[in-house]
């Protein structure tokens, strides 16, 4: 297959690429030709078909190695992409109406249990706030989130009575890494109360923690209430 470089995409060398491995023309743990070749074959830049490649890794359907060369994977290692909205849209798209509470807001130094987690030093301070998201009057989500001062400073003077903290960090501060873990935590009695469950129920929860640069910005926990989902598509 040879097309000339004003209409061969990258889609069109991703197409082409799954085709032979789907076939079996290139099979599980084989070499692929190297980026050279395959970019005379199809008659386009190095670069367009570096992209293909790197996306066709991202996917999990092979392996690239520096100076190893790129091969077919015995088994596609599929990634699970999870949309994390803010949760007044996640709310108003099951046609609910948010409504948010603060529960409360304190700045204090960081517990050891959270510098362990997040590499913190000693003297480092913390903003903790905790807040109730509701879809109308019904319990939804319980945060309890807590935002290191020297990476985000300006949190010190936000006002989080109106706002939750989750809206305001994505409006102030970007992030380049996120750890998600999801687990089952069985509700306290504080937390039966804000989530309107019994005390020893299991309730869905959420942590995430982000990074800027390697700096820890925020680890969060996300209790949901009761019938909550999150479905991924892969």
């Amino acid at each position: 297959m040879t097309q000339t470089s004003d209409t061969t995409s990258y889609k069109d060398i991703k197409r082409t690429v799954l085709r032979r491995i789907r076939s079996g023309e290139w099979q599980p743990e084989s070499l692929l030709p190297n980026e050279q070749e395959l970019a005379v074959e199809f008659s386009c830049t190095r670069t367009t078909v570096n992209r293909a490649l790197r996306e066709l890794a991202d996917e999990g359907f092979l392996e690239r190695r520096r100076k190893a060369g790129t091969r077919v994977l015995s088994a596609p290692q599929r990634q699970a992409r999870f949309t994390i909205p803010l949760v007044r849209d996640e709310i108003e798209a099951m046609g609910g109406t948010y409504r948010y509470a603060l529960v409360s807001t304190e700045t204090q130094p960081a517990p050891d249990w959270l510098g362990a987690r997040l590499a913190l030093r000693p003297d480092q301070s913390v903003m903790h706030v905790r807040c109730m998201h509701f879809s109308g009057n019904t319990p939804f989500q319980f945060e309890d989130r807590w935002i290191v001062i020297d990476s985000v400073p300006q949190v010190v003077q936000a006002d989080f009575s109106g706002t939750g903290p989750n809206d305001w960090l994505v409006q102030t501060v970007p992030f380049t890494n996120v750890e998600l873990t999801f687990l089952a935590s069985r509700a306290d009695a504080a937390l039966a109360g804000f989530l309107d469950v019994s005390e020893g129920e299991p309730v869905f929860t959420a942590e995430r923690i982000t990074w800027l640069e390697g700096q820890p910005v925020t680890f969060a926990k996300m209790y949901f209430a009761a019938g909550y989902r999150m479905t991924t598509e892969f």
